[in-house]
């Protein structure tokens, strides 16, 4: 089934994380995706592992993998005049150019917006820069754990009694990817209906913002700043992950309410913990927290986490596993979902993807090809899509422009 973006066209120079995630919604739903590198310097997330089979290479790294999957792959030199021309010929073909460089970058190739729409006046071009074009902190570099830490998450994040903890990966690429892709849809939709083009200015740090909400909130309405409780929550007891049996094995359990807390003591075999006055009510649990958890963790201790998760949920207790790389691999429910999927790659073969997550009914999204090895589409697009000669094409190359 063809997928409803099948008609647009992207030329994607964005690199690392949030541009190529943003771009692959689009590509996932049928986009025509050329995404755009230079051997000279790579997309950083080449170099990332996990690499296949803990071998490293620039065609062999995972998350390059999951960003670039549904993508044609080139490779052009825009530091040679000759690499420009071509990417203005990129542009005439293109319906959407998306970027994620520093501001500037794109200007001192002529290829920023103004410069785009002298091209093709129609253009639809995405910036997901780390703070936006405009502003005093506009140009100044900075990566996704950078802004994690400027948007608030790392201070709520961590033990009460140590310093603030990093998150995982590139937090706010992932949140700002997405705010692009929804941005990138209404502005294709608005030039459906009238024919003009816009530019989308994105920052990644406003857009990480946005799921700061209820830090933000609490501040503005009582002038208190959101602290770090580890995995504890405001009035829920007991409410953290607690060993289970096996090396390293854990599950998350949230009580929140005192019906609740009977039902955890009754599935523990000990109905008169309930009331325990250290325990009894929900203030009681919260003043003895320390000793509620370690009184949990001896029971949940004796059970496997799968085991001690589907006990709990059926009599009507929050839980569950706090899964591996390979529990997730081997979920039930993401198994039925499909939600990862097997493609085969140029030079590691059969290689694990994710799918978004939603799906439509009419439209589904797809995945049908392996990200691309470093240049791997390129005599294809700059000859069969872009009309060169394979004399141009032939001598070109051998002038470096597609180094």
């Amino acid at each position: 089934m063809p997928g409803p973006l099948e008609h647009v066209k992207i030329a994607d120079f964005s690199w690392f994380v949030a541009g190529p995630f943003c771009v692959r919604y689009l590509a996932d739903y049928g986009a025509q995706v050329v995404k755009v590198e230079t051997g000279r310097r790579v997309d950083g997330v080449r170099t990332l592992p996990p690499y296949k089979d803990n071998v490293p290479g620039l065609n062999r790294s995972g998350y390059f993998h999951n960003f670039n999957s549904n993508k044609l792959g080139i490779t052009l030199n825009l530091d040679h005049p000759k690499g420009r021309e071509v990417a203005r010929k990129l542009i005439q073909w293109a319906d959407v150019v998306a970027e994620s460089f520093n501001p500037g970058v794109m200007e001192g190739f002529d290829l920023d917006y103004p410069s785009l729409t002298k091209i093709k006046p129609e253009i639809i071009m995405i910036s997901l820069s780390s703070r936006g074009q405009t502003g005093p902190h506009s140009r100044l570099p900075a990566v996704g754990m950078h802004l994690a830490a400027l948007s608030g998450f790392i201070n709520i994040t961590g033990w009460p009694d140590r310093g603030p903890s990093l998150l995982y990966g590139a937090y706010t690429d992932s949140i700002a990817g997405r705010f692009g892709a929804c941005s990138l849809l209404a502005a294709l939709e608005c030039k459906r209906r009238t024919g003009k083009g816009q530019y989308i200015d994105l920052s990644q740090y406003e857009a990480g913002i946005q799921f700061m909400v209820p830090a933000l909130l609490e501040y503005s309405a009582h002038g208190r700043s959101m602290a770090r409780r580890g995995n504890r929550h405001p009035s829920a007891a007991p409410h953290g992950v607690f060993r289970c049996q096996g090396e390293e094995r854990w599950c998350a359990i949230a009580v929140f309410t005192d019906e609740e807390w009977k039902t955890l003591c009754r599935v523990m075999g000990d109905p008169q913990l309930a009331i325990d006055p250290r325990f009894d009510n929900a203030t009681a649990r919260k003043r003895n927290e320390d000793e509620l958890d370690r009184v949990v963790e001896q029971w949940t201790v004796k059970f496997p986490p799968q085991e001690l998760m589907y006990m709990l949920q059926e009599a009507g207790v929050s839980a569950g596993v706090v899964e591996t790389a390979e529990d997730l691999h081997s979920d039930p429910q993401l198994k039925a979902r499909k939600h990862f999927r097997v493609l085969d790659h140029q030079e590691i073969g059969g290689s694990t993807y994710d799918s978004f997550g939603s799906v439509m009914s009419g439209t589904p999204a797809d995945l049908n090809r392996a990200a691309p090895v470093l240049g791997q589409d390129n005599y294809y697009v700059y000859t069969e899509m872009l009309g060169l000669s394979d004399t141009e094409f032939v001598e070109l190359m051998n002038e470096g422009v597609f180094d």
